[in-house]
């Protein structure tokens, strides 16, 4: 009887293994990584794979997906889509591109943008364009707590709700699961606002008809009348994020955007909300028409996540680094990359790019911590900096070349944002607006120490043996 198991629980081991080997689009790394866990834990191993190794997203999910973003493309192809230009000259042309080709929307002129000086300005912000909002009032946040800033928006969403104003509101079933089991989430209900907690866990046989459990909605999204929106890192919360406060206070970023790119934003929350609620928002986007400010800058959103081409978010990554010619700072809290995206930051460091890396000095995630410190010493002999901020969790992600182009939004470098999760960046061109980023970057330069090259070059055997280990496992994380 303990044979026959036994030979039934490597048979199970063995085809997993074969599974993992075969599966298209893979990192090799990755594959050794998800064997060799199989190898060390068997049974266990083969169980983790079957729940976590793959981005795995039912065919009715994924067609339903593609064919409501298709249809919203069609909505208004005539409207915003005309005034858009083809991507710009230059050197960061093909950031662009590779947004253009991702989003399958073109580059948008006309664009202006001002940066919250800091989180709790960031929600003043957006109570006040809820304020003063007339027709719609779309909101999606990974987290929502009950707090201060939470409840600011909470309020401001039952007012403009009883005023006649629809409000769509997004929330992620895991990550702001108590939110949404609070008299709160039901007091916006009862206002009239429409409420949607996105990507619900599925149960029994409902999971083949829905997705893998860890999959998530990380994007953070707010678009006023279709004439307003914002994008960032930050979570509809107070600085102290009560949920972690050890790690207080969460420093993010958030910028407000009017121009073409609203449009773009509200199609990618159109097209999430629609595939959750099955509500159609065509209409919806065929009077959405944000027209070019004069003066204003190039930019483009992009929504990227399991239903978008393999290796999208590190596309546009590794595209906008690898065009910077002088300078890159980039600042994110989770930094497990992909093969191509350690390769593009350690290229320009080794051509002459005075690249700065600033990560948080305390990780909320000690694993995802811990395989970042571990990619350190091939950073640094590369002759990137690497600095650890100070002044409490920096969350923020943000990237600015040359003084130039920037990249800011919801996605970290590490795997659940490159292939996990659902996220919104906004690439842009424009001095000024790089300026304003590069000031908060300073300041948190300015509260970080760096890590000198020395001391993590010169690494022990043992604890180069460990970061390679970690640096190993890290596609699982």
């Amino acid at each position: 009887m303990h044979f026959a198991f036994g030979m039934v629980s490597v048979l199970i081991d063995l085809v997993v293994v074969v599974r993992a080997i075969l599966l298209k689009d893979r990192e090799p790394v990755a594959r050794a990584a998800w064997v060799l866990l199989i190898i060390v834990l068997p049974g266990i191993g083969a169980v983790m794979y079957l729940f976590f190794g793959e981005p795995w997203v039912s065919r009715r999910f994924r067609r339903q997906s593609d064919g409501i973003y298709k249809d919203l493309l069609k909505c208004a192809s005539s409207v915003a889509r005309s005034d858009c230009v083809d991507a710009l000259d230059g050197p960061f042309r093909n950031a662009f591109k590779t947004c253009e080709g991702i989003s399958q929307w073109q580059t948008a002129p006309g664009n202006v943008a001002r940066v919250a000086q800091d989180s709790d300005t960031a929600i003043t912000m957006i109570v006040d364009d809820i304020n003063q909002a007339q027709r719609t009032v779309h909101l999606s946040f990974y987290i929502w707590l009950t707090d201060n800033n939470g409840l600011r928006v909470v309020d401001a969403v039952c007012a403009a709700a009883r005023r006649g104003v629809h409000c769509r509101v997004v929330t992620d079933a895991i990550g702001s699961r108590n939110f949404i089991r609070s008299k709160h989430w039901a007091a916006m209900r009862d206002a009239g606002a429409s409420l949607c907690a996105s990507l619900k866990v599925p149960f029994g046989l409902a999971f083949l008809t829905g997705h893998r459990v860890d999959l998530r909605n990380h994007r953070k999204i707010v678009v006023i009348d279709g004439q307003i929106t914002y994008c960032g890192s930050q979570n509809c919360a107070d600085p102290a994020f009560l949920v972690k406060k050890k790690y207080a206070p969460w420093v993010d970023i958030m910028i407000r955007y009017q121009g073409p790119i609203v449009w773009q934003a509200e199609v990618i929350f159109a097209s999430d909300w629609s595939v959750e609620t099955g509500e159609d928002l065509r209409d919806l986007i065929r009077q959405t028409d944000p027209k070019p400010i004069g003066g204003g800058f190039d930019a483009i959103t992009t929504g990227t996540g399991p239903l978008s081409s393999k290796g999208a978010m590190s596309e546009i990554f590794v595209s906008a680094i690898s065009a910077a010619r002088h300078s890159i700072v980039i600042s994110t809290p989770y930094f497990a990359p992909d093969t191509t995206l350690l390769t593009a930051l350690v290229g320009a460091g080794r051509r002459g790019v005075a690249v700065r890396m600033i990560f948080p000095h305390r990780n909320d995630s000690r694993a995802v911590g811990s395989i970042s410190r571990a990619y350190y010493p091939e950073l640094a002999e590369a002759g990137v900096q690497i600095f650890e901020y100070q002044g409490g969790l920096l969350h923020a992600k943000t990237l600015v070349a040359d003084d130039e182009v920037g990249l800011v939004g919801s996605a970290n470098m590490d795997r659940r944002s490159l292939d996990l999760n659902f996220e919104n960046n906004v690439l842009f061109s424009s001095a000024d607006l790089c300026r304003d980023v590069s000031a908060h970057q300073q300041r948190w330069l300015e509260s970080s120490i760096e890590i000198k090259r020395e001391p993590i070059t010169r690494r022990s055997v043992i604890r180069e043996f460990g970061d390679n280990l970690l640096t190993m496992v890290a596609p699982l994380f």
